[in-house]
């Protein structure tokens, strides 16, 4: 936490009264500047912890987190957040019933007010709709599949750390579980309450802009599913498709063919790059399908599209927006 005096007693006191009793509340203090660190003394619960560092970053706090930890298995969560009774003792089995390394739940993506945000409607959908270990692996690069301070996991998750760098550092970390073969799974029911409040670190700080994120699904695509590839199929060359396009080029690799439904484009040429129509997109034979498609609803319909053609996301395709 940094200067979270407004809301720090309600995020510790959600898990200290959850239903799981048995724990130990780390809260590790970055520098504030603010009454945080006397408010969470004053709680006075032996099964709490404060750990006072200079103000060193996101980073250095969830690592140090995670580091003075003893338990096999860890969770977190942010400051001004507010988890369920529940959700720590329903992950917690899912975690021992599912056998996965990671384990989050459904949220409400709410305002400080309580209120939904509308500008997260979409994304609060489709994270929530994620619950399988198979789905949450293939969806992995349209955004952060497990929201972040819903996270529950196995030590060696946590000990994988996050790193600093121009990206979202748990987008990272989560694409580096998972592409490293760790499995994740979803309590199917709304057990945490992300507060979406204007001071919030993905509001503010750069690493969490659109671009950041794109350099970090990137660099784990090259990692991952395109590791020594050199030729690649794309699905849309509209408005989300073009930079990918371009970046893939960019990169050396060859685009056998572009996927549109518009017929003006179909049988056009962009970057010397065939653009076909999705009747014409040929059966799997291990090429990599990237399918960069911004419009809402299109995701479902091309996957159903897929289907019949013998694709699998997660395996021989792969969303990227």
């Amino acid at each position: 936490m940094r200067d979270a005096a407004a809301t720090v007693e309600r995020a510790a006191r959600s898990i200290l009264d959850s239903t799981l009793c048995k724990l130990e509340l780390i809260i590790v203090d970055d520098g504030s500047a603010d009454d945080s660190a006397a408010i969470v003394r004053q709680m006075n619960d032996p099964r709490l912890r404060l750990i006072q560092q200079d103000a060193l970053g996101v980073c250095a706090a969830a690592n140090r987190g995670a580091a003075e930890a003893t338990a096999p298995v860890i969770a977190r969560m942010d400051a001004d957040d507010y988890s369920h009774p529940a959700r720590l003792e329903k992950q917690l089995l899912l975690l021992h019933d599912s056998g996965a390394d990671m384990v989050g739940c459904r949220v409400r993506i709410v305002d400080e007010l309580g209120q939904a945000v509308e500008s997260m409607r979409r994304y609060e959908r489709w994270s929530n709709s994620l619950t399988e270990p198979g789905r949450i692996a293939a969806m992995r690069f349209v955004e952060l599949p497990l929201v972040n301070p819903t996270l529950l996991a196995r030590r060696e998750v946590f000990e994988l750390g996050c790193r600093d760098g121009a990206w979202p550092e748990d987008y990272d970390l989560c694409l580096r579980a998972l592409g490293q073969g760790h499995t994740a799974a979803k309590v199917p029911e709304v057990l945490f309450d992300w507060i979406d409040s204007g001071n919030r670190l993905t509001r503010t700080d750069e690493r969490y802009s659109p671009e950041a994120f794109d350099r970090c699904r990137r660099a784990h695509l090259l990692d991952g599913p395109l590791a020594g590839k050199t030729e690649v199929d794309m699905w849309g060359a509209g408005q989300a498709g073009k930079p990918w396009l371009s970046w893939l080029l960019a990169k050396g690799f060859t685009v056998r063919h572009i996927v549109e439904v518009s017929p003006k484009k179909i049988g056009t040429k962009i970057h010397d790059t065939p653009v076909i129509s999705d009747t014409d997109l040929p059966p799997p034979d291990g090429t990599p399908l990237i399918i960069a498609v911004g419009a809402a609803g299109a995701r479902e319909l091309i996957e159903a599209d897929l289907a019949q053609k013998g694709y699998t996301p997660g395996k021989d395709a792969w969303f990227v927006c």
